[in-house]
């Protein structure tokens, strides 16, 4: 029986995700577990690996494209089997009712999918522009191939038909369209200008003279910093969602923010003494994903979510760490941490920092997640304030660990301390509740066998 490949949801909050490319053609022979296709989500660029071993067939979205959580994309037949007619992409469907036209159509379909990329792909789509009328100058469709084309046709510089595609997310698209909004007068905040969510919900809350005014003015500025000889920063991606993603919590959750410096002397020993007796590298950040999750459990009205006006509260405890890789920002998730024993957390975050430093973060590395740590202590960092990852209802902000003079039993003393901020969803957790959490956090640091009382 033919397998569907369908495309995954990765977040409560997710409605779309975008084809950036398929790394098997139609036809070709894929092995479980095969690396399959590379979509976009509000979370990161991730891998979709092969459900079953087979043969990849009907491809239904190319790259470039928008395309439904839950929407079939392919499907993988096995030898001799064919998919059965209602099943099919309709466009197929009717290729087949025609026989006379299907071997030349599917053909310059199938060569159309195979060698356009994704930026053609995409300045064709707000084009509606059939990418089977393009003649490539090499093998592969490019962006100058289709900006040639739309010159030849209305006669538009390629210049003019650039400044023609407007960047926009899914979420943006979709409230422009509810909105009655043409996306093409609307300034974009994101990276490149790309259009985000509050930018739509900005422009429509605006009055029409006043937007006039500012789209103008915003007009005018990229002359300006091409005249001062300054340039734009090649985004790539994983960026894009980063700041897509901040932004949108940044603007719609009521953060509020509670400090504690901590003694680390003890966490500093309980590292040594591991040290000694581990051939697992056990690092600060296993240390305290250790202490929240344990915290966690004796707290569970922080390991929630804010959805729809209600709070969701989480049987499991899924820790997200926020990882920096060259592209940006990934949270990779350690499920189940309260479970698991030390050296257990410290392989797997091992294992998913490497995953993420190298671009292979599967779907369920980076789902699920209730809580995040932010560690920036490596960087020396003494304290911050970090941008909750939504729809979780906190994220732990780590400084670095530093002499400092504190008073002990009465008497300034040097002590190795470090400064943690805990960052509140006010929505879903009370100032009382997040300082007790916070407060237990605390407490299993400066004494980590209180975790086993």
């Amino acid at each position: 029986m033919a397998t569907e490949v369908i495309l995954p949801a990765l977040g409560m909050s997710q409605e779309t995700g975008k084809i950036l490319r398929w790394f098997k053609a139609e036809g070709e022979h894929v092995a479980q577990g095969d690396p399959l296709v590379e979509i976009e989500t509000d979370k990161a660029a991730v891998e979709i690996e092969a459900p079953t071993a087979g043969v990849l067939a009907h491809v239904a979205a190319a790259a470039g494209d928008d395309v439904p959580v839950g929407q079939v994309i392919a499907h993988i037949l096995a030898a001799g089997e064919t998919l059965p007619r209602e099943n099919m992409p309709q466009k197929e469907a009717s290729e087949l009712a025609h026989p006379s036209s299907f071997s030349a159509q599917a053909e310059v379909s199938v060569q159309t999918t195979a060698i356009a990329s994704a930026l053609a792909s995409r300045i064709a789509a707000e084009h509606n522009l059939d990418l089977s009328q393009v003649k490539p100058v090499g093998r592969r469709i490019q962006k100058a191939d289709v900006l040639a084309y739309l010159q030849s046709q209305d006669g538009a510089t390629p210049a003019v038909s650039v400044t023609r595609l407007t960047m926009a997310s899914p979420k943006a698209r979709r409230l422009a369209s509810e909105a009655g909004k043409d996306l093409a007068n609307i300034q974009g905040s994101g990276p490149a200008g790309a259009i985000l969510a509050t930018d739509v919900l900005a422009a429509a809350a605006a009055k029409p003279v006043q937007t006039g005014l500012a789209t103008a003015r915003l007009q005018a500025l990229p002359a300006t910093h091409a005249a001062n000889g300054s340039a734009e920063v090649s985004l790539g991606n994983i960026w894009r969602i980063m700041a897509e993603r901040t932004t949108q919590s940044w603007t719609e959750v009521p953060h509020f923010y509670l400090m504690r410096e901590v003694n680390a002397s003890r966490l500093i020993a309980w590292r040594e003494q591991i040290m000694k007796h581990s051939a697992i590298k056990v690092t600060y950040t296993d240390l305290l994903a250790k202490i929240v999750a344990a915290s966690l459990r004796l707290h569970p009205r922080i390991n929630v979510s804010w959805q729809a006006g209600k709070v969701t509260m989480k049987q499991e405890i899924h820790i997200g760490l926020a990882v920096a890789i060259e592209d940006g920002l990934v949270v990779p998730v350690i499920h189940q941490a309260d479970t698991l024993s030390l050296a257990e957390l410290a392989q797997q975050r091992t294992e998913l920092v490497a995953k993420a430093q190298a671009g292979k973060l599967r779907p369920q590395d980076i789902s699920d997640g209730t809580f995040t740590i932010s560690n920036l202590g490596m960087y020396n960092v003494d304290a911050f304030n970090a941008i909750i990852n939504q729809p979780q209802a906190a994220i732990l902000a780590v400084g670095r660990i530093a002499d400092r003079v504190t008073p002990m039993h009465g008497q300034p003393s040097v002590q190795p301390m470090m400064t943690l901020t805990l960052s509140c969803d006010h929505r879903a957790v009370d100032g009382a509740r997040g300082a007790q959490f916070l407060d237990s956090i605390v407490t299993f640091v400066e004494e980590p066998l209180g975790m086993l009382v």
